[in-house]
């Protein structure tokens, strides 16, 4: 018995002395404390304050948007900055903005503003969003009594939010949970805050370090997507048919997911190269030091090997909107109708055994673009839609057709539609192979006749194309026929007034 008395006293001692040396382990690995005079140093991960810029700042703003979904945005904002570390949470930026483009400068000879990161929060504010963030944190829910109108509050903490929502609702005995699949929630949620992450715009925060105080003018320039433009253009036919009073308007359509307001607006014509997206997505980059009068048309320049069109005004892009502004008005344009008929380059490989076949006779419009024809700027790609007014002197829609960027000086052809009193029928007349077993290694000759028709009460002017395949002799032709491009044989016919014109010819072709 004294033993173990013995025992448990030296084990009370041990434990004792351990107890001292961990105190003064501990002890020993505290920092000291501040003398009473001086403030305790500020924590080494304090957040920085956050100035917010919204658009009650912006001083000037430009939009340059490219063919392919593509714009460069240039916001300048004046605001104050304090000296050192702070967030400025850059609102209003487009929804589509491409963070790695950004490029903030200052405007000026002031200096010292260094740019430490940057990030955008594209979590905007929603009600869905918001009890999204609040998952394990409390809430309020507000029941309204139906008969009495009392409203009744209790918390609850949000468990889940991802596919329904689940809520613990009380304290103690009166806790239980309650969930819901079909968004349905038991009362009206009442939050404490928005959590910080969360915007109602999109926003571009950027750490920033400024050496001084004061007033400073920033410009924050990035490429967007959600912009895009093309040219419309609409023309009146005159009454003879050989001039085109034409307007062109530029289209633009805004989903960006903001709104420009008094922008100096450039438009980019031609096909920018522009890299593929990289994999998604760090949100983080290193640091970086119609009216009845048209209205002015858009001036052009040339740039690179782009034109760029520079709107003479400032003007808003609304958010989901479409906007038409002129781009140029030219009257009295030299036009000239013609009516092509195409023929079949497969026709000419064998024997068709006499068979006639009907052939469209397609409605052209052509001008050129130069200054003898009263045009003479590069023409953005875009829809040419032309009007003829009728005898009411009422406008008709007689045709449209889509042009690509079309330069100073060349020619633009305008398939309008097909005829419907000018009619064309070909048939092949005569076939003989002359040499060759291999399908590619053999000489023919082919005979064809086409038949064309006009109803109208005056002569036609009407071209035939047939692109023939090979290397190929016009040995028989009842009219002359010039050569066209890609081994192509053009004849002009002129059709008398309700009647008809028939050409014929022979050619020799080796494959």
């Amino acid at each position: 018995m004294q033993a173990s008395n013995g025992l448990h006293a030296a084990l009370l001692a041990a434990l004792s002395l351990l107890g001292t040396e961990i105190a003064m382990a501990q002890a020993s690995a505290q920092p000291p404390a501040p003398p009473p005079d001086r403030p305790p140093a500020p924590a080494a991960n304090a957040a920085a304050p956050e100035r917010t810029s919204t658009l009650s700042d912006q001083t000037a703003l430009a939009v340059t948007i490219y063919n392919q979904d593509l714009a460069l945005i240039k916001d300048r904002r004046r605001l104050d900055l304090p000296a050192g570390r702070v967030d400025l949470a850059y609102r209003d930026v487009s929804a589509q903005i491409r963070p790695e483009t950004a490029l903030l400068r200052e405007i000026g000879d002031a200096a010292g503003l260094v740019v430490l990161e940057q990030n955008f929060d594209f979590d905007l504010l929603t009600p869905a969003k918001l009890l999204e963030k609040y998952v394990g944190r409390e809430v309020g829910i507000v029941r309204t009594h139906p008969t009495t109108g009392e409203e009744n509050e209790e918390r609850a903490t949000v468990l889940a939010a991802s596919d329904g929502v689940v809520l613990r609702i009380g304290d103690g005995d009166e806790q239980r949970i309650e969930a819901s699949r079909d968004g349905k929630l038991p009362g009206r949620i009442v939050y404490r805050d928005i959590p910080p992450n969360l915007r109602d715009r999109p926003t571009l925060v950027l750490a920033l370090e400024s050496a001084a105080a004061g007033a400073r003018e920033l410009e924050l320039s990035y490429l967007s997507g959600g912009l895009s433009w093309e040219a419309d253009y609409v023309g009146e036919l005159a009454p003879d048919e050989g001039e085109l009073d034409l307007t062109g308007w530029v289209t633009l359509t805004n989903q960006s997911g903001t709104s420009y307001r008094s922008a100096k607006l450039q438009l980019v014509a031609g096909e920018v190269n522009v890299a593929p997206a990289p994999a998604p997505e760090m949100m983080m980059m290193d640091a970086m030091p119609r009216s009845a009068a048209a209205a002015a048309p858009m001036r052009e320049e040339s740039l690179f090997e782009y034109h760029l069109y520079t709107l003479g005004r400032l003007t808003t892009i609304a958010d989901n909107q479409t906007k038409q502004v002129s781009l140029l008005s030219a009257p009295d344009v030299r036009v000239a109708k013609e009516l092509l008929i195409q023929g079949n380059p497969g026709s000419y490989r064998g024997a068709r055994g006499k068979l006639t076949e009907d052939m469209d006779v397609s409605v052209y419009l052509a001008l050129t673009n130069d200054e003898a024809s009263n045009l003479g700027m590069p023409l953005p790609a875009g829809t040419v839609r032309i009007y003829k007014r009728d005898a009411a002197g009422g406008a008709q829609f007689v045709g449209e057709d889509r042009i690509e960027h079309t330069p100073k000086n060349e020619t633009v052809k305008l398939k309008l539609g097909e005829s419907f009193d000018v009619t064309a029928e070909r048939k092949q007349t005569d076939f003989d192979k002359r040499s060759g077993t291999g399908p590619w290694q053999y000489e023919l000759d082919s005979a064809y006749e086409t038949r064309v028709r006009n109803a109208k009460p005056e002569p036609q002017a009407v071209t035939v194309q047939e692109r023939i395949p090979g290397d190929w002799r016009m040995l028989e032709e009842s009219a002359p026929h010039e050569v066209g491009n890609a081994n192509t044989a053009l004849w002009k016919l002129s059709v008398p007034a309700e009647g008809e014109t028939v050409l014929t010819y022979r050619v020799r072709i080796r494959f």
